[in-house]
């Protein structure tokens, strides 16, 4: 009798320790990345570009993603309404006359889970975002909206223009840290995600940060830019829809400071490295105002301007720090024009290492903290983890999950 009662305790000993370890005990919140937020338009146009694209609307609808938006001839509808107009006496931007773009469900993972709202498209896969990390999540114990919330934001936007969003932002987390009996958070950034958060981070006590922050966890940092976005300011970007060519996407593409704000780091390429090859001369990181000139776009340069000192020095964010991205694909190292192709004509590249988007040194830039800051800087690369594909990322998942569990 004594066997089977000591028997019993133990198995109820075992499944109570399961039961402790399968409860959330951090919080988390999901900063996405470029394009990584739900966008919804609501319109009052006097007159439009095209006689096919509607004026008004009753209400908001989603504009990014809407598959039906990104097929001809209504991507250029979908162009004229997401692109931005810069004023270099405010030095902000906005949205153009008639039009009014905005995030939705700030908190709630649905905001980030899925590009397109609209659930007959959840079953296409390129569509979906954190949501196989929110399923991971919620399985061992957390619960969507509450112990794991979305913070989605207006991409096109950089730092200095996202006043607002850092204050909903500041809100949430401590909204977040009483939720879950005063427990602090660990916020989960996807690719531009991490430079918006470090900037927010950059910008708080540490006082606030040893209180509610436990944590940093960066997925495919783009901590010191790209050269693919010099791509979106000459040649455009399909973004792989094969329907349409790069250029007709250019002007939203080119008109967002987000763009500006993610070009490669004076501070991390050299002064006399070419990142854009043409048949008439080369440029570096010292020619932006030829770039943006000779491109017939000087706004462009504006916003550089306007941004580039956002982040420069990459300074340590003062919060435990997990720095995880890919490696070992190619990436785009040096834009090459042929004769007579420039700006307009997709380049061909010399690739780089990187992870297939963003360059190896401004992924490894985060690890310049180590030793500079009190709290620790882990890195961990997952060799051929794609910068969007990450987030899907088996061993990314895992390891996100050990951290929010407190695991690692």
């Amino acid at each position: 009798m004594n066997t089977i009662l000591v028997a019993l305790a133990l198995i109820s000993a075992f499944l109570s320790n399961s039961v402790v370890q399968a409860e959330p005990r951090y919080p988390v919140i999901l900063v996405p990345g470029d394009g990584g937020s739900q966008l919804f338009v609501k319109l009052n146009k006097t007159s439009s570009k095209h006689f096919w694209c509607e004026k008004k609307t009753s209400g908001y609808t989603n504009i990014w993603v809407n598959i039906e938006e990104l097929a001809a001839p209504m991507i250029y509808c979908f162009v004229d309404n997401m692109v931005l107009v810069y004023d270099n006496k405010t030095r902000k931007t906005r949205c153009p006359d008639g039009v009014d773009i905005t995030t939705m469900g700030f908190g709630d993972t649905a905001s980030v889970e899925w590009l397109d709202p609209s659930w007959l498209s959840h079953e296409i896969s390129s569509v979906s975002y954190f949501y196989h990390i929110v399923e991971d999540l919620v399985s061992v114990g957390y619960k969507r909206n509450v112990s794991v919330r979305g913070a989605p934001f207006d991409f096109r936007k950089a730092p200095n223009e996202m006043g607002q969003y850092y204050k909903d932002l500041q809100k949430l987390i401590e909204d977040t840290y009483e939720l879950n009996n005063r427990t602090k958070c660990v916020v989960i950034g996807h690719s531009m995600g991490n430079p918006v958060f470090l900037y927010f981070l950059n910008h708080q006590p540490q006082a606030w940060k040893d209180q509610y922050i436990q944590s940093f966890i960066s997925l495919s940092g783009v901590w010191a830019g790209a050269v693919k976005t010099l791509r979106l300011f000459s040649s455009g970007d399909s973004l792989g829809v094969l329907t349409f060519w790069p250029n007709t996407v250019r002007p939203a593409q080119r008109a967002m400071p987000s763009t500006a704000f993610l070009m490669p780091n004076e501070r991390f390429w050299g002064p006399d490295e070419a990142i854009i090859v043409t048949e008439h001369r080369n440029y570096t990181v010292k020619d932006y105002k030829d770039f943006f000139n000779d491109i017939n776009f000087l706004d462009g340069w504006e916003m550089r301007q306007d941004t580039q000192d956002l982040i420069r020095d990459i300074t340590p964010p003062g919060v435990r720090m997990y720095c995880v991205h890919g490696s070992d694909l190619p990436t785009p190292g040096t834009l090459v024009f042929g004769p007579g192709e420039f700006p307009d004509t997709f380049p061909k590249n010399i690739p780089d290492n990187g992870d297939g988007t963003v360059n190896m040194r401004s992924l490894l830039a985060c690890t310049d903290w180590k030793g500079k800051q009190k709290y620790p800087v882990d890195h961990t690369v997952l060799p051929k983890a794609e910068h969007m594909e990450i987030v899907a990322d088996l061993r990314a998942r895992k390891y996100v999950v050990q951290v929010a569990l407190g695991q690692l």
